[in-house]
């Protein structure tokens, strides 16, 4: 690649506009050559400086007496579990690469996410993920497309997760039209460490050697940062060359490397090349120590010729970690990397000058204050479009369905229908640590070296997030605590990836805005500090944005084995009960805003989403622990799309073992209204219970202590059957029927 000249063309090509171009001639003193345009492009796109979000971020609480590590200090939080054990963990998204190359673009982000962690000195023991799709229901090129990048996507996952060893163990899939052109893959990974192993990402040390170790760079990933930070349009299939391509195998190798080298107490900081690769990692290391980086690209390994200082700094290619040692201890990392059979090189000095100063040989390519690259960037204050009021729904407006239609219809929606199809593609069950399997409301892990067990989700509901950001984004944060709850876990903490459109537009940043105000106001009120996370904006396609996705990540923790909770049911006689109102007041209005019952059966996402009373809600998270710590709930289900109805057909069809054995359920509703709105709104605080017979009492005590509402529905049965009346209307499903709807519905789709 040659440099051609700096123009106008040139400049805008790179995502600066004129403004920032000249804040780079004030930084520099002179104009900028091609290869330093470059790298600031990288290092000042939304991808890697957040100049557009960072005001919103700032808004999220960061502390708390077990936060270790917080947001934005280095490259995932660190949480404290007790007992002298810490957790570090983090969501991150691949969503532009893998719209052009799905296989490649989820699995990269598995592979960068892990890094991450291990970064930290903490040993990845699991992943999970959020996905989003367009449609893949008919035969419409948009619908085949979808289903070709929903399979690609998993497939990337399940090769990459499966290969490398660290299971997938939960998450979430949805499928919405505003996703079509625009997929979202938002991907988590949590690992476990001693708090005396945490890891800094700072060039500390003047005069200590800096080693760049782990694969060879080649031009794959080219200039990926500023590639995620525009829109998507017909032409992006062009920036093909801005997906990485991932080996598993060989970070693999770099992740035990990297582990033994930390324990060897040679490191001094160390940092993933990701998101814009060497030049993130000197200039952020740099920035952190107070120092200067000074490297020579001559000497970094490559796998192809020929390549420019421009296109080594810029690459994004896998599996590279930059790592400053301590000086007179270079031949401990030599030993260690020649063990694991891995590329290294020391390639630079830490210099006392604050500057990130690039060499190839004897002329200097790059001369950058590090401090104003990696850290001042411009930040800007986009204009916000006034406030929607949301129209309520009218339940009028909504011809009233036959539930024996409706819940069938609803069970295979791919949105709601059980995700089989995917997480029988990764090994959920390496390192024995997955103590329940996908498909409950959270993913719970053993963590056998720390005698702990976490437990871990990802929620959101995008609909709400459209109809009111704020509400949404409080609900996505109430729902994560609640299938916590549901699973006997208390939460510690959250990390989001905040998925959203272009931020030019006023109404896509009022969207931002409003949600992660609703996200920081949920997260202070249920005591989850916020560890950090992603900001993946201009997620457009020709068709327009995506809605509004701010994706919760949130772990918590389980006292004792005895308190894990599952929501099938388990036992035939048992007394089912809602706790929780049969239709909350705030809701009757409607009922149905925002509810998938809306949108499945009539095409339609509109009127309000459901109100949330946060207070009301922690009173359900406190006392469903309370009555799951003293043995009196059998199982545990949380009402959220589809509904009570929904929520009652999960239970049944997650009593048994992929459609075979299921114990069905007799069940009379009382409640006023419509039959429909009673089944199928959408309802917040509200879970399904199983209690054995003879603790009914002690349960229900329980719950009156708690002042919290609660229902007795009707009895687990042995019959396969699920019955449900309604006033006078009953309706009956064979769970035969229901498990062929909710079971294979994906499948069915994608054969």
């Amino acid at each position: 690649m040659s440099n051609p000249e700096i123009t106008p063309e040139v400049i805008a090509k790179h995502g600066i506009t004129p403004e920032e171009f000249e804040r780079i001639q004030k930084i520099l003193g002179r104009d900028p050559n091609f290869t330093e345009l470059g790298v600031f492009s990288v290092m000042w796109s939304e991808h890697c400086s957040y100049k557009n979000s960072k005001p919103e971020l700032r808004k999220f609480p960061t502390t708390g007496e077990r936060v270790l590590v917080k947001a934005g200090e280095e490259n995932a939080g660190v949480i404290d579990i007790g007992d002298g054990w810490a957790i570090a963990f983090k969501i991150e998204s691949h969503n532009h690469p893998s719209a052009v190359e799905p296989f490649q673009g989820a699995a990269t982000g598995v592979g960068g996410i892990i890094r991450d962690i291990f970064t930290m000195g903490a040993r990845p023991v699991f992943s999970m993920n959020s996905l989003r799709f367009g449609s893949i229901e008919g035969d419409s090129d948009a619908a085949k497309t979808n289903r070709r990048l929903f399979a690609g996507v998993v497939a990337g996952i399940s090769h990459y997760g499966n290969c490398i060893g660290i299971p997938t163990i939960g998450g979430e899939v949805y499928f919405d039209d505003s996703y079509a052109g625009n997929p979202l893959v938002n991907v988590m990974c949590l690992g476990v460490l001693r708090h005396e192993q945490i890891a800094r990402g700072a060039a500390s040390g003047i005069g200590n050697p800096v080693f760049y170790v782990g694969a060879e760079t080649g031009r794959d990933g080219l200039a990926g940062a500023a590639f995620a930070s525009r829109e998507l349009t017909e032409e992006s299939k062009e920036d093909r060359p801005a997906v990485q391509v991932g080996d598993p195998f060989r970070e693999k190798l770099l992740l035990e490397a990297c582990l033994e080298l930390l324990a060897s107490g040679c490191v001094a900081g160390i940092q993933d090349m990701g998101a814009a690769g060497l030049t993130c990692s000197t200039c952020e290391t740099a920035s952190r120590g107070g120092t200067g980086v000074e490297i020579d690209v001559n000497l970094v390994p490559k796998r192809e010729v020929g390549m420019t200082p421009y296109e080594i700094l810029l690459s994004e290619s896998q599996e590279r970690m930059l790592v400053i040692v301590h000086k007179g201890q270079e031949a401990t990392v030599r030993e260690i990397f020649e063990k694991w059979d891995l590329p290294y090189a020391e390639v630079g000095t830490v210099k006392d000058d604050g500057k990130m100063r690039v060499m190839e040989g004897d002329r200097v390519a790059v001369e950058i204050p590090a401090s104003k690259l990696a850290d001042d960037a411009p930040i800007y204050n986009r204009e916000v479009a006034p406030k929607k009021v949301a129209v309520p729904l009218s339940v009028d407006s909504v011809p009233e369905g036959d539930a024996g239609e409706i819940l069938p219809a609803l069970l295979a929606d791919p949105s709601i229908a059980s995700k089989r199809w995917v997480w029988r593609q990764y090994d959920h069950m390496v390192r024995l640590g997955a103590t329940v399997l996908p498909g409950s409301d959270a993913a719970v892990f053993i963590v056998r070296e720390a005698g702990k067990i976490l437990a871990a989700t990802t929620d959101c509901n995008a609909i709400y997030c459209l109809l009111d950001p704020r509400e949404g984004g409080k609900i996505a944060v109430a729902e994560a605590a609640r299938n916590l709850a549901c699973s006997g876990a208390v939460p510690l903490a959250v990390t989001d990836n905040l998925n959203f459109g272009n931020p030019h537009k006023p109404e896509n940043f009022l969207q931002l805005r409003e949600a992660v105000e609703g996200l920081a106001e949920a997260c202070r009120f249920f005591g989850t500090p916020v560890t950090g996370g992603n900001v993946s904006l201009y997620n457009e396609s020709p068709a327009g944005a995506i809605d509004p996705t701010p994706t919760v990540g949130m772990v918590g923790i389980i006292e004792r084995p005895e308190c894990v909770m599952t929501q099938g049911f388990r036992g035939a006689g048992d007394a089912i009960y809602l706790l929780g109102e049969v239709l909350d007041g705030a809701c009757a209005s409607s009922g149905l805003g925002g509810s998938h019952y809306l949108k499945r059966v009539y095409g339609k996402k509109e009127g309000t989403p459901p109100r949330l009373d946060m207070g009301t809600e922690k009173r359900l998270h406190d006392l469903l622990r309370e009555l799951i710590g003293g043995g009196f709930v059998k199982s545990a289900h949380d009402c959220a799309e589809g509904g009570l109805a929904v929520a009652l057909a999960e239970s049944c069809l997650s009593s048994g073992k992929d459609g075979c054995g299921h114990l069905g359920a007799s069940v009379k509703i009382e409640g006023a209204g419509r039959a429909d709105v009673l089944l199928f709104n959408e309802a917040q605080s509200r879970v399904v219970v199983s209690v054995e017979s003879g603790k009914e009492k002690e349960f229900l005590a329980a719950v009156s202590r708690a002042g919290y509402p609660v229902s007795r529905l009707g009895e687990v049965a042995p019959t396969g059957r699920l019955s449900i009346s309604v006033g006078e209307k009953e309706w009956q499903w064979s769970l035969a029927d229901l498990e062929f709807a909710w079971g294979g519905a994906i499948g069915r789709l994608m054969a």
